[in-house]
């Protein structure tokens, strides 16, 4: 696994573009002169004159132009601290039309005509489900409204051409109320798109939306998903509109028609998942002052004895079984202790047996303790199991019979020319021998026919092969250990060992194996809790081992079975798992995409094998070695902004020292909840909308906690953004940390 790329990530106010859309035209004079004047004046060349016209995006924007959005589409989260945005890979795009504002004192600062607005479920007459649905209109319907008391943009109707006035666009019918209630002001269009700048420093390649070089225009949203429930999000044109941002439309309006240039919905989820970063710590905290706690086995409440057996079932518990029942072969109801392949501690190897296989029953796996009179059936459970998943699956099946076919036939052949040794030196594999079908296409064939025909007849005996002696099965089977005999079978092995390696492979990551088996009582992977482990390699060799000795039905496959099972071995190259980790949470459904690094003392990252979900609250990964450091990382689906964790802003430095980006281990405001300061309304009563300037504006009291008049758009995306949450969880010497980075 390769480290990720280091990168430096500019925010910028915007952009302004060098010219605006619209019709220019540029006109050429041609005049000669010396320094006593215009030396053409009577012959003067006439001036050339071209017009030209720049266009962009007005009425609808292709899906190529969107790199990224979050909250993800149809995507269930807790983003009641989300602000919604969009990434534009076109990072002009949002200045490239004017759109007047109040912010005119700044001649460089231009706002967007772009807004991102969020709209809650049965908000939109037209999309009552909060689905991203838009109605199809022409943008004569979207300028000039048939129905009464709907508001479009009022656009030139200059700046709309007849063929533009009859083409499509999406768009949304907005309540008056709604609208006023949402829409970002005049002043404050200016703080809601910036222009985020990637450089790699190494040039190292990169992915995802982080982690892409490039250019980008970001615009975000001014409300958050505060209350549970179906979300959708607009990418809207506000060109027209300039002047009715104040929050009071005119009198006699109803609903305002927007054009809706991309959209997409989400679920804002509620419950434990609203707070992932408690969750996040609470998961280790368990094992804070003893790591051991994260171990995957069954916790021991009852109190220390005397009791010899009692210390017997404590220590059995802390390796990690757990008691099951068992059915001997006698009848007898009794329990044996059962430890699948994930164990709080390194395992012992197996002890090598004298017949290594194959098998056709788990009796050879099974362990018998004489001093307690019990059975570890773990192996016994490992080969059956492997052995079950085997049959179960017919391409499997299919291959092992296949490979033993062709070995048997192969041997078969070779044991029935034992007894004659010129047809036994023949490689029974070889194309037939040609020589005879030469000799009778030769020229002298017919001359030689003749002759012979003519020449005196041979007596009875003279010509005659010797016979044959009959072999001893003991004599044919000696055969198989000749050198040339091995050479043939393992040839013919390996001809059908790659496919069947492969599966096993699969199957030694623990592909199939019912969870069951993995955690065989649900204590030990309660709700909200986070387990580690290490993988017995004694027990995936038996799982294995109960696939590889599937299809076994003759003595000739029992003798040539580890001819295969080599060929199978010397066929597989992939790593076997060695160490790693459960996670039983609400944070699974709520981050799909978790990261988890896992880091040796050295630093080293280990690979990650394999990532599964036996279930929706539940994790598992597996690694190639046992990690001393892992660490969980909340999703980086691109850079996304809000409040962090207690409805605070966890602020970062705007000067060069510390360097700009470094969280400053502070958090504004200081105590209570920045809904109840910077909201427009209650958003218990209505759309729980930022409110950046006036009375509780956030801008103002920003730049106020660093010493400043005001803030710039990037400056304030840079104190939105919110810190993904990550946890530390250190080796048995050390104690698990929850930091918060950027």
């Amino acid at each position: 696994m390769t480290a990720e790329p280091d990168l430096r990530i500019h925010f910028l106010d915007h952009l302004i573009p060098r010219a605006t859309p619209g019709d220019y035209r540029v006109v050429v004079k041609n005049t000669l002169s010396d320094p006593g004047g215009e030396l053409d004046a009577q012959d003067k060349l006439l001036p050339s004159e071209e017009t030209f016209e720049i266009k962009a995006v007005r009425f609808v924007l292709s899906e190529a132009s969107v790199h990224a959005y979050y909250p993800p589409r149809e995507s269930t989260g807790a983003y009641t601290r989300t602000l919604p945005h969009i990434t534009l890979s076109r990072s002009i795009l949002p200045w490239e039309r004017n759109l007047a504002g109040t912010r005119v004192e700044q001649p460089p600062a231009r706002p967007p005509w772009l807004a991102l607005l969020v709209f809650g479920e049965n908000e939109l007459p037209d999309d009552p489900a909060a689905s991203g649905d838009t109605v199809l209109r022409t943008v004569e319907e979207l300028r000039n409204p048939a129905e009464a008391g709907v508001k479009g943009p009022n656009l030139p109707s200059g700046g709309v051409d007849e063929a533009e006035a009859r083409s499509k666009c999406r768009t949304i019918d907005v309540p008056a109320d709604l609208f006023n209630a949402v829409a970002p002001r005049d002043d404050e269009m200016y703080y809601l798109a910036h222009v985020r700048k990637v450089v790699d420093v190494n040039k190292a390649r990169a992915d995802g939306e982080v982690l892409e070089e490039g250019e980008y225009a970001v615009v975000n949203a001014n409300r958050f998903p505060h209350n549970p429930g179906n979300y959708a999000v607009h990418l809207v044109s506000l060109e027209g509109f300039e002047g009715r941002l104040s929050g009071t439309l005119p009198g006699g309006t109803t609903a305002v028609r927007l054009c809706s240039l991309h959209s997409w919905s989400f679920t804002s989820s509620e419950g434990p998942a609203a707070d992932p970063g408690a969750l996040l710590e609470n998961l280790v905290a368990h094992g804070a002052e003893d790591p051991e706690e994260l171990a995957l086995r069954l916790s021991v409440t009852a109190p220390v004895t005397d009791d010899t057996e009692d210390d017997y079932v404590r220590d059995r518990l802390a390796l990690g079984y757990t008691a099951v029942p068992q059915l001997t072969l006698s009848g007898e109801r009794t329990f044996a202790w059962y430890r699948g392949p994930a164990t709080p501690v390194t395992a012992f190897d197996v002890p090598t047996e004298h017949s290594p296989g194959p098998h056709t029953t788990s009796d050879h796996a099974l362990i018998y303790e004489p001093e307690h009179g019990t059975f570890d059936v773990s192996y016994a459970v490992a080969w059956t199991l492997g052995r079950t998943i085997g049959l179960a699956d017919p391409e499997y099946t299919t291959a092992v019979s296949r490979a033993r076919r062709e070995l048997a036939n192969q041997a078969t052949t070779l044991m029935a020319l034992a007894g004659d040794p010129a047809r036994a030196s023949v490689d029974p594999d070889a194309p037939p021998a040609l020589g005879a079908l030469r000799e009778l296409a030769s020229a002298g064939f017919r001359e030689r026919l003749s002759t012979g025909l003519k020449s005196p007849q041979v007596s009875d005996d003279a010509g005659r092969r010797t016979p044959q002696l009959r072999v001893t099965r003991t004599e044919s089977r000696s055969v198989l250990a000749e050198e040339r005999a091995v050479s043939l079978l393992r040839t013919t092995a390996e001809r059908n060992a790659g496919a069947i390696a492969t599966w096993q492979a699969r199957l030694g990551l623990l592909q199939g194996v019912p969870f069951h088996h993995l955690v065989p009582d649900p204590r030990m992977l309660p709700l909200e809790s986070l387990r580690m482990f290490r993988l017995d390699q004694g027990w995936l060799d038996a799982l294995v081992a109960g696939a590889a000795d599937v299809g076994v039905h003759t003595s000739v496959d029992s003798r040539l079975a580890p001819e295969l099972n080599r060929a199978t071995a010397r066929s597989g190259s992939a790593k076997r798992a060695a160490g790693g980790l459960l996670i039983h949470s609400e944070l699974i459904p709520a981050w799909p995409d978790i990261k988890v690094n896992a880091y040796l003392k050295d630093g080293t990252v280990l690979t990650e094998l394999r990532r599964a979900k036996p279930d929706k609250r539940i994790l598992l990964v597996l690694w190639d070695g046992v990690p001393d450091k892992v660490v969980i990382r909340e999703p980086g689906q691109g850079i996304h902004y809000g409040i962090d964790s207690g409805n605070r802003l966890g602020l970062r430095s705007l000067a060069a020292d510390p360097p700009i980006g470094t969280p400053l281990e502070t958090y504004y405001p200081a105590t209570g909840s920045l809904f109840d300061l910077h909201l427009r309304s209650d958003p218990d009563a209505g759309p729980a909308v930022l409110q950046m300037f006036g009375t509780g504006g956030l801008v103002p009291a920003l730049a106020r906690e660093f010493g400043l008049t005001d803030l710039d758009p990037g400056q304030l995306a840079l104190e939105l953004v919110n810190a993904p949450l990550e946890q530390e969880i250190l080796s048995p010497t050390g104690t698990a940390a929850r930091t918060e980075t950027a």
